[in-house]
């Protein structure tokens, strides 16, 4: 894709405004990344690079492998790790923070937009408690692919700019090398950030921190009355409707430790996450997560639960009657969102009370003959609605069924009035072809820790368009093969 940005930069030109850094050493530490050994860059994105106004061709200049892995610092850039706590797996661990990763500093781009360069894999911190700071090439490839598909499905995201490898031996399950991931975002302040000035009972740096947050990213809500509460209610809203989108395009994310969601509503910190094959509601896609604690259908309730606990770390500053008002909004905010994206996915376009019941029969029709999720919506509007119908019924276990489901969606369908073209155009925009399928991220990982780069390179590039017919590039959209619908998937990193 050609650049297109206002205005190019050369490397050296980026603009640091280090916000974060100001606040203080009382919310990071000031650190320098440790180097990897020869590194080399695997994949860059060049929609991430257009956020810092960079022309793709810098890709290639040696400098921008060595400064988007720490190996040099621009000297504006002020290097912090920071601290945080947070809930995992619903237990509270009281001091967490930057194991692996350091703030590099903020960049303004011509639109006047902060993107905080995150180097995950910098090396050890005073937060890497017993880990060794590293990130290996598995997880760096797995997160940079992700990070950019789901920005390009419509999905709120985290950015990944480019990934490195290198010779540096890192010890996890096996020995494998070393990687560094260059992340960016708007902030990297999370719900645990929060969690841990109030539970160290530290308030004036919590509101130091809040207003922080709401000047710097929520400034909208310092024209309401109560700007704190209209902030919460702001995260909530983003959160509920991120979540939303999760669930209608079949992503589980893993691990939804409050340290793990950004104040912004943007999926973040990716670790163990998948994308459904089949259908099926109680998926579980990290390996570590033996009680299901953040399976699939349990994402929307681990979703409220987290605010919940954002909303008692905010309990000084906000009334408690208005949390618990603001909490209540969740679910209808949710499901609004869920069902109109969901009737976008079956090439509805108006609202009908029944739409949540067609919606939930198809669903379990899709989980009681494992339909493959991402192939059936598509296939839905590849053809007019009765030939699609009549194509997808022979992946149904019980026939009778889904016919009844597709005579009402078939009715359901006709009172939209519209030709099987414009259903077909309207369909594909909300339908990918291309989904990120461990298997498909699993082979270019296996290439890649053989030295060949070429296969993430293009599976990048075919993710960064899901929705576009790829002439040639159709076994991207296969089926999964059966040993690819299992492979496990841990927190290992």
């Amino acid at each position: 894709m050609p650049y297109s940005g206002a205005a190019v930069k050369t490397l050296t030109e980026l603009h640091f405004d280090n916000r974060f850094a100001r606040l203080g050493d009382v919310f990071s530490t000031e650190i320098t990344p440790q180097p990897l050994e020869h590194p080399r860059l695997v994949v860059a994105s060049e929609a991430a690079m257009a956020l810092l106004d960079l022309d793709p061709a810098v890709a290639g200049d040696p400098l921008f492998t060595e400064l988007f892995s720490g190996h040099k610092l621009w000297s504006t850039a002020e290097p912090r790790a920071m601290v945080y706590s947070g809930h995992q797996f619903g237990s509270y661990n009281p001091q967490l923070g930057d194991g692996r990763g350091l703030l590099l500093g903020q960049v303004i781009n011509e639109a006047g937009e902060h993107w905080d360069l995150h180097l995950k894999g910098a090396g050890l911190t005073p937060y890497s408690r017993m880990g060794d700071g590293r990130a290996v090439l598995r997880s760096s490839i797995r997160e940079f692919l992700a990070s950019e598909h789901l920005h390009a499905l419509g999905i709120p995201t985290s950015r990944a700019l480019c990934v490195t490898g290198s010779d540096t031996p890192v010890y996890r399950e096996r020995q494998e090398r070393g990687a560094m991931l260059m992340r960016l975002a708007q902030s990297h302040v999370r719900f645990g950030h929060f969690e841990f000035f109030y539970y160290t009972k530290r308030h004036d740096e919590l509101k130091k921190l809040l207003d922080h947050v709401v000047e710097n990213h929520f400034s909208e809500c310092l024209e309401h009355p109560e700007p704190y509460q209209a902030f919460f209610r702001e995260v909530l809203e983003r959160t509920a409707e991120m979540v939303a989108r999760w669930q209608a395009y079949g992503f589980c994310h893993g691990v939804m430790n409050t340290d793990n969601m950004s104040i912004l509503g943007i999926t973040f910190d990716f670790g163990p996450y998948a994308f459904l094959d089949d259908f099926d509601a109680r998926f579980i896609c990290n390996h570590s997560d033996h009680a299901g604690r953040y399976s699939y259908e349990n994402q929307v309730p681990i979703a409220h639960w987290n605010l919940a606990a954002l909303a008692q770390a905010l309990t000084p500053f906000i009334a408690i009657d208005q949390l618990r008002a603001t909490m209540d909004l969740f679910l209808p905010i949710y499901e609004a969102a869920w069902l109109d994206l969901m009737r976008k996915r079956l090439g509805l376009q108006t609202a009908e009370e029944s739409d949540k019941e067609l919606i939930q029969r198809l669903l379990q029709l899709m989980q009681s003959s494992a339909i493959d999720y991402t192939r059936f919506f598509r296939e839905l509007g590849d053809s007019p609605t009765e030939q699609a119908l009549a194509r997808l019924r022979e992946d149904f276990l019980d026939i009778k069924v889904f016919d009844d489901w597709a005579a009402t969606y078939r009715q359901r369908s006709e009172r939209e009035g519209i030709d099987h073209e414009a259903r077909r155009t309207r369909m594909h925009a909300a339908n990918p072809k291309y989904i990120l399928r461990n298997y498909l991220a699993q082979k270019a990982i296996e290439a890649a820790e053989a030295g060949d780069y070429g296969p993430v390179r293009e599976l990048h590039q075919v993710l960064s368009r899901p929705y576009d017919e790829q002439p040639g590039m159709e076994h991207y959209a296969e089926r999964p093969p059966e040993w690819g619908k299992h492979l496990e998937i841990s927190c290992s990193s």
